[in-house]
């Protein structure tokens, strides 16, 4: 399975998707179609905690004082189920990887392997 979690409205999710490849790959955007929680496990499964997947650069992180409280996996589920700018973009998935963020270094792998 080859499938991209990104949101249309942000520009480094645009950006980053026009620097790569995309044949073959599903798109969706999480906030015109809500992750499920199936995906989220299969992402979670891959990455191998749901904190990786957790975007602390969310302003609802500051507004929820998040930053002040001791946070479960548990937790990171249904803050990422519940608020969809909660998932750390875009998320990249090419089978048995997994690529999430956009830091420059995931940047460069994705360009390079999805050239």
């Amino acid at each position: 399975m080859k499938k991209i979690y990104f949101l249309k409205t942000c520009d480094t999710c645009t950006r980053i998707l026009k620097s790569i490849n995309l044949d073959g790959f599903i798109l969706q955007d999480i906030k015109t179609e809500q992750m499920t929680v199936k995906q989220l496990e299969e992402m979670h499964a891959l990455s191998g905690s749901y904190e990786s997947l957790f975007s602390r650069r969310a302003k609802k992180y500051k507004q929820m004082d998040l930053k002040n409280q001791e946070l479960s996996e548990k937790d990171y589920k249904q803050l990422i189920l519940d608020e969809y700018t909660f998932l750390k973009r875009p998320v990249i998935i090419a089978d048995s990887e997994i690529f999430i963020g956009n830091s420059p270094k995931v940047v460069k792998v994705l360009q390079e392997k999805f050239a």
